[in-house]
C-alpha cells in the first residue's frame, strides 16, 4: 500500500509494517476491503448520497430524486438523508451529554470529598457559576453544589427555554434563534424531540428536520460542552501553555506502561496521581521495569495533556484514534483502559498478540471475549486505578519477555494548553492585541480547526495537515481541537519551529507572543468554547458573528460528534468547510438548504471541497470579504 494511503506519519507507517508482517487485521487493509471513496466499486451509492433508508421493515428503501422515487412510506431522498443525518447527531449529543454528565457526578462527589481530587480552580468555579446567575456566597463546597444542582435542572428543562443557553450565548444569535424557533430548551427534551421526530412517518420534510439538528446543536454546545469542560477546569486545571512529547517513541518497553484511551480524563487523572508516589515506582521496579509510566492517548490524552505537565512519571501522548493499532502492535504497552469512546472493536484480538491487559473503564464500552471491567465510579476511582495498576505492573514479565517491542520510533515536541484563559493571558489580560494584528492585517483571520481524521480521502491525518500548512502560510491562525489537533502535534505544526511555515505576518506575531502559528486548544468537547470565544471577539469588534473574518475547518470529520459539532458552528453563523463529502449528494433540495439558502438563514456557510488549496482558497476568500465588509 502507498505510503499516503497509511499515515502522514513515518512512525504509523513502520508500525503498519510490522502489523502486516504479523497478518493482523488492521484499519488499513480493512478500509481497502471496503473499497475506497473515490473509487466506490464495493460500496452502495445510495448509500454514499445519503438516499438510503432501513428504519422500518418495508426497507432497505432507495430514492431517486431526479426520478421522483419515494421510499415506500413516500419519503423523499432529502427527507431520508435530513433524517439520518439529525440520527447521528442526536448519537453524537448523547455522547458529549454522558461525559458532562460523569464531569457534574465527579464535581458533587469530589465536592462532598469522596474522590481523590479536589477544586483546583475556585476562582474559575465562582466565575462561572456566577456567570450562569448562581449565589456565590458560602464555601467552595457550596458553591459546587449548587452549580450541579443547577445544572441537573438544567438538563431536564421542559417547555421553557434553557437559562444555560439564555446566559452564555451572544444576544444578536439569541434572538435570531428565537425567530427561527430553534432556541432550545434543556437538552433530555431535545434530544427526546429530535429522537421522536426520525420515527418512521413521523417528520418526513428536510427543512423541519434541519431546523431540529440545528436547534440540537445549540442544546449541545452550550448545555454539555460548555458545562463539561469547565468543570474539568475546575477540578483539574485551567489549561496553560508548556511542552509535551508526542508520538509512538514515548512508548518504551523498559518501562510499565499504562495507556489511558478515550475521551473522559477522570481515570485518567487517578492513575497519574498514584503512578507518581514511589511506592508505585518501587513496585515496578521490583519487577524489572525501570519504572512506571501513564501515557495519553487520543481524546482523553488530550484532556489532560492540555491541563497536566509531563514529567517522568506522565510521560507522553501517543496521536488520534486511527494510529490505535500501530500503538498497540508497538509490543510497549501492559495495559489499555479504554473509556467511553474510540476503542477499537479489534482490540482484543492485538491484547491476545502483544501481551496486554485490556480493560473497560466505563459501562459504555464492552468487547467481545473481554469480561473484566472496572466502570467508573468517582468515589471508588482511587480503589480502581489501584486495581489497574497491579494489573499492569503484573503483566510486564510475560509481555516483556514473549514481545519483540518496536524501538527507535521518534519522539517530537508540542506546545499545548492554549485555553481562553491562557490566550488572553498571553496578550496581557486583552484582547486588544489579537484584534490589533488582525486589524493590522498581520493575522488576516482565525481558523477554528476542529477535526477527527479519516482514510476516506487520503491516509491518516494527510489532508488535514496540508490543509493547517496552507492556513498558516497565509497568515491564518489555528486554533486546532479534537482528533485533528493530534494530527498536528504529531506533524509538528504546534512547536515553536513551526512559525517557519508560517507568513510572514504571522510568523512576527507567533515571535513577539512566542507561540507556535497552531495553538493547541484541545478537544472536540472544546468546540463550546471556542464558540464562546468567538463571541466573545464578535462582541469586542461590536460586529455580528458571521460578520468576523473566522472559519471553521473540518478536513477530516469522521463521526457522530463530528456532525453535530458542524451544524453548531452553522447555527452560529460561522463558515465551515467540511470533507470527506457528506452524504447528502442524492438529495438536491437539502444540498441547495445547506450550501446556498443557509447564509440568509443563520448566516453560516458550508464548503465542501476534497482538494487542500481550493478549501484553504475558499477559506481566505471568505476571510479577505469579511475583511472588506469591516473595512479592515
Amino acid at each position: 500500500m502507498e505510503k499516503e494511503r497509511i499515515s502522514y506519519h513515518e512512525s504509523v507507517i513502520r508500525a503498519y509494517e510490522r502489523i502486516k508482517k504479523d497478518g493482523l487485521t488492521n484499519v488499513w487493509d480493512r478500509y481497502e476491503q471496503q473499497g475506497l471513496g473515490k473509487n466506490p466499486d464495493k460500496r452502495c451509492p445510495f448509500c454514499m448520497s445519503g438516499a438510503r433508508c432501513d428504519l422500518c421493515s418495508n426497507g432497505p428503501c432507495r430514492a431517486d430524486a431526479e426520478k421522483g422515487k419515494r421510499g415506500v412510506c413516500g419519503i423523499t431522498a432529502d427527507g431520508m438523508a435530513m433524517r439520518m443525518m439529525l440520527l447521528r447527531n442526536i448519537l453524537g449529543t448523547s455522547t458529549y451529554q454522558y461525559h458532562a454528565e460523569e464531569a457534574v457526578r465527579t464535581l458533587r462527589e469530589t465536592a462532598l470529598g469522596k474522590t481523590p481530587f479536589e477544586i483546583k480552580e475556585p476562582e474559575k468555579l465562582k466565575t462561572f457559576a456566577k456567570r450562569l446567575g448562581l449565589d456565590v456566597s458560602g464555601s467552595v463546597t457550596d458553591i459546587a453544589l449548587r452549580l450541579c444542582d443547577f445544572v441537573k435542572e438544567e438538563y431536564e428543562r421542559r417547555g421553557e427555554p434553557s437559562k444555560i443557553v439564555d446566559v452564555l450565548a451572544p444576544e444578536e444569535r439569541k434572538s435570531l434563534w428565537k425567530k427561527l424557533d430553534i432556541f432550545p430548551e434543556g437538552i433530555y427534551a431535545e434530544m427526546l424531540r429530535a429522537q421522536s421526530s426520525c420515527l418512521t412517518n413521523v417528520d418526513g420534510y428536510y427543512v423541519s428536520l434541519a431546523l431540529k439538528a440545528l436547534r440540537l446543536s445549540i442544546a449541545m454546545a452550550y448545555q454539555s460542552q460548555i458545562v463539561l469542560e469547565n468543570i474539568q477546569d475546575i477540578l483539574f486545571g485551567i489549561p496553560r501553555p508548556h511542552k509535551i512529547r508526542v508520538d509512538l517513541g514515548v512508548l518504551d518497553p523498559d518501562y510499565v506502561n499504562v495507556l489511558v484511551n478515550g475521551h473522559e480524563p477522570f481515570v485518567g487523572f487517578a492513575l497519574i496521581q498514584l503512578a507518581k508516589e514511589d511506592s508505585w515506582q518501587k513496585k515496578a521496579k521490583e519487577v524489572g521495569a525501570k519504572g512506571l509510566r501513564i501515557i495519553a492517548c487520543i481524546e482523553t490524552g488530550q484532556e489532560i495533556v492540555q491541563r497536566w505537565e509531563m514529567d517522568e512519571v506522565f510521560f507522553g501522548y501517543t496521536g488520534n484514534w486511527i494510529m490505535q493499532e500501530a500503538v498497540l502492535a508497538s509490543g510497549c504497552v501492559d495495559l489499555f483502559a479504554c473509556d467511553m469512546n474510540c476503542s477499537l472493536p479489534v482490540d482484543p484480538i492485538y491484547a491476545e498478540k502483544y501481551k496486554f491487559k485490556l480493560i473497560p473503564v466505563s459501562e459504555l464500552v464492552a468487547f467481545e471475549g473481554v469480561e473484566e471491567r472496572l466502570n467508573y465510579k468517582p468515589d471508588k476511582v482511587k480503589e480502581q486505578a489501584e486495581k489497574l495498576l497491579n494489573m499492569a505492573i503484573s503483566n510486564f514479565k510475560e509481555r516483556r519477555s514473549s514481545v519483540e517491542p518496536i524501538t527507535g520510533q521518534p519522539i517530537k515536541e508540542a506546545i499545548v494548553g492554549f485555553s481562553t484563559e491562557s490566550i488572553l493571558d498571553a496578550l496581557g489580560g486583552s484582547l486588544d492585541p489579537l484584534l490589533d494584528a488582525v486589524k493590522s492585517g498581520k493575522i488576516k483571520g482565525i481558523a477554528g480547526f476542529v477535526s477527527c481524521t479519516s482514510l476516506r480521502d487520503s491516509g491518516q491525518d494527510v489532508h488535514s495537515v496540508r490543509v493547517a500548512k496552507e492556513l498558516i502560510k497565509r497568515d491564518i491562525l489555528v486554533l486546532s481541537m479534537g482528533c485533528g489537533n493530534a494530527a498536528l502535534q504529531v506533524a509538528g505544526l504546534c512547536s515553536s519551529e513551526a512559525k517557519e511555515l508560517a507568513g510572514d505576518g504571522l510568523k512576527s506575531i507567533c515571535e513577539a507572543l512566542s507561540i507556535p502559528p497552531v495553538l493547541s486548544y484541545g478537544t472536540c468537547t472544546d468546540t463550546g468554547r471556542v464558540g464562546d470565544l468567538v463571541a466573545t471577539v464578535a462582541n469586542a469588534l461590536g460586529v455580528a458573528i458571521p460578520d468576523l473574518p473566522v472559519v471553521v475547518c473540518a478536513p477530516e470529520y469522521m463521526e457522530q460528534k463530528a456532525t453535530i459539532d458542524a451544524i453548531f458552528a452553522l447555527a452560529l453563523g460561522l463558515y465551515t468547510y467540511v470533507n470527506p463529502v457528506p452524504p447528502v449528494t442524492g438529495a438536491p433540495k437539502l444540498v441547495k438548504l445547506l450550501l446556498e439558502d443557509l447564509p440568509e438563514i443563520t448566516g453560516g456557510v458550508l464548503h465542501v471541497e476534497e482538494d487542500a488549496v481550493e478549501a484553504t482558497d475558499k477559506m481566505e476568500a471568505h476571510i479577505i470579504e469579511k475583511r472588506k465588509k469591516l473595512g479592515i
